[in-house]
């Protein structure tokens, strides 16, 4: 059987590669990478939201092409339901799979004020009232999940709903968003994961920058 693959774009600033690249690791798949250059036309369009359709990441695997965050993710759910990317509760697995949902479809304002650039720090960062509004949502879920489970997770084990909101961490570290002590440990344990510790440092290896995302605006 060929092995599988995972396409995505620049780890410094696609948060949908993120999403999807941690996916296949929480899961246990082994994947190679083919990775599009951000100077790809299509995978450009798609990191400054420019595109209507999410090109990356895409998963080959046994026959099977996925290529949108959510859709992976429940596929490797179902080729590897012992690595928990969903709650054994049922309830549990609702709320999981509908906080997924809202970072798919929702805060755009989030992501265009805030774009993700793992290499960048923008302290002081003035933050437009829309996107604030985003944060106050995002705040108020991680809040609700982590009074439930106790953490250190949003559900208490790792689900794909730390998988989707990893890039927002990111985010929030990146222009200094102010947090509760309870929400930045969430973030902290989201950084210290050695996933997320390889996947930044080799995005600050990139030497490429999209000068777009590079301006305090």
């Amino acid at each position: 059987m060929a092995r599988a693959t995972l396409t995505i774009t620049s780890k410094n600033y696609s948060s949908w590669s993120l999403r999807g690249w941690l996916l296949t690791r929480f899961a246990g798949l082994d994947v190679d990478e083919i990775v599009v250059s951000p100077d790809d036309p299509a995978a450009r369009a798609e990191i400054l939201l420019l595109s209507s359709s999410i090109l990356v990441p895409c998963l080959r695997h046994d026959g099977a092409v996925v290529w949108d965050t959510l859709a992976i993710a429940e596929y490797l759910n179902e080729i590897k339901p012992e690595a928990g990317l969903l709650p054994d509760d049922r309830i549990l697995r609702a709320r999981c799979r509908s906080i997924c949902g809202e970072i798919h479809s929702g805060f755009a304002n989030l992501r265009s004020s805030l774009p993700v650039n793992l290499k960048g720090h923008f302290p002081n960062f003035r933050i437009w009232s829309r996107a604030q509004a985003d944060i106050d949502r995002i705040v108020t879920l991680w809040s609700d999940c982590l009074a439930e489970s106790g953490g250190p997770f949003l559900f208490g084990e790792r689900t794909m709903a730390d998988a989707m909101y990893a890039p927002v961490v990111t985010r929030f570290r990146t222009y200094d968003v102010r947090l509760s002590s309870r929400l930045d440990g969430y973030a902290d344990v989201i950084m210290a994961m050695p996933e997320m510790q390889e996947w930044v440092a080799a995005a600050k290896l990139e030497p490429t920058d999209i000068e777009e995302l590079e301006v305090d605006f």
